[in-house]
């Protein structure tokens, strides 16, 4: 069994359903409601800054800490809310694999200085919770994600002038999708048994190639 948080939505949504795809079963925390119509899947409405919000759970074999907001509470949501739930799930017995979601702005810390921060200290935490991981023959990773196609991008993705300014500083043109993710979190989290500690950086070549960040109003 899986636990993913942020699944109503965007990354976590697919990364849910790519799971149940494979005949896993999955849990999902969010503070809405699901969209997703499946047995195999339960939901729960959590905000992860809030411990006591946290239903008990047994076998939880991978967890992927997803959630996250940008200019709203980023220390206390994407920090402490992942530790909170990473600390609550991951240290027993049943536990294979864990995996976070960081950011590209954890590497270069252009961006909101909130966000970026908050991103920052998972990578540390990552390495952290590896080698408190290891007793139990479990791995613990992070992820950094340059530009994803979600709404949560619309602000620069409808902007045509502002996708412009993306793409000329994008080495290979583009953004992932959501799919593409989810095929990572699953490489990370299923197939891989031996890379632990680790931060995977995938951003089509923006930070070591192009390093820039742009978004509407935001002051370099």
């Amino acid at each position: 069994m899986i636990l993913i948080t942020g699944t109503s939505s965007g990354i976590g949504l697919t990364t849910a359903l790519y799971f149940l795809d494979k005949g896993y079963k999955v849990v999902g925390f969010d503070i809405k409601e699901s969209k997703i119509d499946n047995p195999n899947y339960k939901h729960y409405i959590v905000d992860i800054k809030d411990k006591n919000s946290f239903p008990k759970l047994k076998d939880v074999e991978i967890i992927f800490a997803n959630a996250g907001v940008q200019n709203q509470d980023d220390i206390d949501t994407n920090l402490k809310g992942t530790i909170n739930i990473v600390e609550a799930y991951a240290f027993q017995d049943k536990i294979k694999s864990v995996l976070i979601n960081a950011s590209a702005s954890a590497h270069t810390g252009f961006e909101f200085t909130e966000y970026s921060v908050s991103k920052g200290g998972l990578l540390t935490y990552t390495k952290n919770v590896a080698y408190r991981l290891a007793k139990f023959k479990a791995t613990c990773n992070s992820i950094s994600l340059g530009g994803v196609l979600t709404s949560l991008n619309d602000d620069v993705m409808k902007d045509e002038k502002l996708w412009n300014e993306i793409m000329k500083v994008t080495p290979l043109k583009k953004w992932m999708t959501t799919d593409e993710v989810a095929q990572w979190v699953y490489f990370l989290t299923v197939i891989n048994k031996s890379c632990t500690g680790q931060d995977i950086l995938i951003d089509n070549g923006e930070k070591d190639l192009r390093c820039t960040f742009i978004w509407p109003e935001f002051d370099k």
